[in-house]
């Protein structure tokens, strides 16, 4: 059996879990009220964060889903999306829109890596 590492842990969710060479990050938001391609911005920077703290990278980004709670902002985020993601190294991803947490919330990311 592999060791669990679990990173950021509070009392409902740990903000990532590392097992079998495996990380899952928990749904990242960005600042509540804040536009699409800003609160993209800071969830980015909480994946590359989060990740970092895992021993990894963007680089080794498996699959990612992103949840936008309108497709019409789908390419505001994506013009954000598309400066960080790592050209030759993008995962597999899906963009759905879904009813997030509260209203403020506009987009929220899922991203699977590997070490």
């Amino acid at each position: 059996m592999s060791d669990i590492k679990r990173i950021e842990t509070g009392p409902r969710m740990s903000q990532a879990v590392v097992a079998n060479g495996i990380v899952w990050l928990a749904g990242q938001v960005g600042e509540p009220g804040a536009s699409v391609a800003d609160q993209t911005r800071v969830v980015l920077e909480q994946v590359d964060r989060l990740l970092a703290a895992a021993g990894t990278d963007k680089t080794r980004i498996v699959s990612a889903q992103i949840w936008l709670a309108d497709m019409a902002d789908f390419a505001e985020m994506n013009a954000v999306w598309d400066q960080w993601a790592p050209q030759g190294h993008t995962p597999a991803r899906a963009t759905g829109e879904a009813k997030l947490a509260t209203p403020d919330y506009k987009v929220e990311v899922i991203v699977t890596a590997v070490l």
